[in-house]
């Protein structure tokens, strides 16, 4: 996902590392925190295989560059969006990620094709804890911070499918355009 959010925030425009590195790091938060360890090789590995172009910054000092998409870099980040793993479906926090970059496809039907995706997920009856083969619904569950976590989880499923049913069936809408993605959430 780290691969996928380089290539997402520089498809709004070029960016200087430190400030790749911050927006990166505000989008992943606390949960998956970005080390330079982690950061510069993935730039590396994209700027190798032709999607990112690394130039010197003249204006901020030695050793300091911008870095910008090349027209492969895009259809990378188009062909992620399009077709993500299973994984980056199911994965709360990857999924997140690809949402932050998801109005960079072109067509409204491309985008409600991942939602679909992730909504048949979430309707899919599932748990932390099971009996057997059977998911446990919080009310069978003793214990109180086991119940917590599936309240919570229940809570936060139920928001997401109403959203996903609000922008699927035409009631949220949609643009087929990118936007600014430094802009605060309101």
């Amino acid at each position: 996902m780290l691969e996928l959010a380089i290539l997402g925030f520089l498809a709004g425009g070029a960016l200087p590392g430190h400030e790749l590195r911050r927006r990166v790091s505000q989008l992943t938060g606390y949960t998956r925190p970005v080390s330079d360890g982690s950061l510069y090789p993935a730039i590396n590995r994209l700027t190798k295989a032709g999607l990112l172009e690394r130039r010197a910054d003249p204006g901020a000092g030695p050793a300091r560059y911008v870095l910008s998409l090349t027209g492969a870099g895009r259809t990378e980040l188009l062909k992620r969006l399009r077709k993500p793993a299973d994984h980056e479906i199911t994965d709360f926090t990857r999924f997140f990620t690809i949402l932050a970059f998801l109005s960079h496809l072109p067509e409204v039907s491309e985008q409600h094709a991942v939602l679909r995706r992730r909504l048949a997920f979430l309707e899919e009856p599932a748990s932390f804890f099971y009996d057997g083969d059977r998911p446990l619904r919080a009310e069978e569950v003793a214990d109180p911070y086991r119940r917590g976590m599936l309240l919570t989880a229940r809570a936060i499923s139920s928001a997401e499918r109403a959203w996903l049913h609000a922008v699927l069936d035409g009631d949220e809408p949609t643009k087929s355009t990118s936007f600014p993605l430094d802009e605060p959430a309101s």
